[in-house]
């Protein structure tokens, strides 16, 4: 951190910094010099907070230290924009989230909940701000053009809050998304300036639109007349509510054919108009959601695919890995109850290892510093062997009864990962 600071202090001057080179500095490194930088954010905005109610002669109280979110299951898109958009000042606190109507205490779980619940429904193909590609399995943004860009900006936002907090995201978005979300790095004082416009290439939008860029990859290679068979000219069709309509990649486009010796030209504009210039106004607000939470100087650090990394985590899973690095509280690893837990959760499938890693810690996806990284602790449960197990997502802690056999823990356990959505207190 003082390397950092000092970088920060200096600038461009001609001392050395090994920030200067942050190819040298490790992902999980550049992650530490972050968080510490959310908090001491955090802890500023907090002070801030405290100086002002002092001043004006009012009673502090703790929630005035936190962003504290209130939303309804029933309306929680619309109930996170106007809280979030409400609350603006306030989203360098640290989050901390209620659920109307639970009783339900937040000390990281609830969090991750809402994370996790906001991102299924806003990603949802029926929601229409994305759209989700089958052949490369991640979402792009769409480009129906709308009178308001403010849900993009709240999905920025809620990925910048997820940095800033700590929290991994299960969002699927191509690499060139990341790229893009450094183009600049850091917000630029000229509001006029654009943003989130990156140099693309067929490579990108492979990652994306798999067939369509292998479509261009084979109009460069053709060899025979490429005018009369091919048939183009410099335009893009687009289906937008049933309707097809065209855009031209030059001026008078609709008139240029193309050629053996403009195809390159064809395909690079093509590509910017697919990535950049046809979601120009979706990504910016998108863009300026993500650095209202992180304008940290920190993220200058890093190459886009460390970002998406910090954002989401890794999506493999090594329950070996989980195994060796579990603490236990009540137990000891040679119990037969934990043998059994252990010979049962190795012999799952992915997708139930999955429930169970969500179940216990909020999230599927494992941080960047591995499964050791989670802290997880398996705590013995003094309650009937009737009862399911019970998590504490804020703590990545399962309580476990001591079932007395392996088949009666596989069913216990399965019942409840299955059904692991909503808070109560015990």
């Amino acid at each position: 951190m003082e390397e950092y600071h000092n970088w920060q202090c200096y600038g461009n001057s001609h001392r050395f910094s090994f920030c200067q080179y942050p190819f040298i500095i490790s992902i999980a490194a550049k992650k530490f010099i972050i968080q510490r930088d959310s908090e001491q954010q955090m802890i500023s905005m907090a002070r801030q907070s405290l100086v002002d109610k002092v001043s004006r002669r009012q009673r502090p109280d703790m929630n005035m230290l936190f962003l504290n979110l209130k939303v309804r299951r029933m309306h929680l898109v619309s109930d996170s924009l106007d809280e979030l958009t409400r609350k603006r000042a306030d989203l360098k606190k640290k989050l901390k989230v209620t659920f109307v109507g639970e009783a339900g205490l937040d000390m990281g779980g609830l969090t991750k909940e809402w994370f996790l619940l906001l991102i299924r429904q806003i990603f949802h193909p029926d929601y229409g701000m994305f759209t989700y590609h089958k052949d490369s399995h991640c979402h792009w943004f769409s480009s129906y053009k709308c009178d308001d860009y403010s849900e993009f900006r709240l999905v920025g936002a809620l990925m910048g809050l997820a940095v800033y907090n700590s929290i991994t995201l299960d969002i699927r978005f191509p690499p060139c998304c990341y790229k893009k979300l450094l183009s600049p790095p850091i917000v630029p004082c000229d509001q006029s300036t654009p943003v989130g416009i990156s140099g693309v290439s067929l490579d990108d939008l492979c990652h994306i639109m798999p067939e369509l860029a292998h479509g261009l990859s084979e109009l460069l290679s053709y060899e025979d007349n490429v005018e009369e068979d091919f048939y183009s000219t410099f335009q893009v069709f687009q289906e937008e509510f049933g309707v097809i309509k065209s855009y031209n990649l030059k001026p008078g486009g609709d008139k240029i054919p193309v050629t053996a010796q403009n195809r390159k030209e064809y395909v690079q504009l093509y590509v910017d108009f697919i990535l950049n210039k046809s979601i120009y106004k979706q990504f910016a607000a998108f863009y300026y959601g993500f650095h209202s939470v992180c304008d940290s100087y920190a993220l200058m650090l890093l190459r886009p695919e460390e970002v998406e990394i910090l954002v989401c985590g890794s999506p493999e899973l090594d329950m070996y890995a989980l195994q060796r690095n579990t603490q236990y509280d009540g137990y000891l690893k040679t119990d037969l109850t934990i043998r059994y837990f252990w010979e049962v959760v190795l012999g799952f499938p992915l997708d139930l290892q999955k429930k169970l890693l969500h179940f216990t810690t909020g999230s599927d996806r494992v941080p960047v510093g591995g499964m050791a990284d989670l802290n997880f602790k398996i705590s013995k449960s003094e309650t009937s062997t009737n009862w399911l197990p019970v998590a504490h997502t804020c703590f990545n802690q399962l309580c476990l009864p001591p079932y007395k056999s392996k088949k009666e823990l596989k069913q216990k356990l399965i019942i409840g990962i299955s059904n692991a959505e909503g808070f109560g207190l015990e």
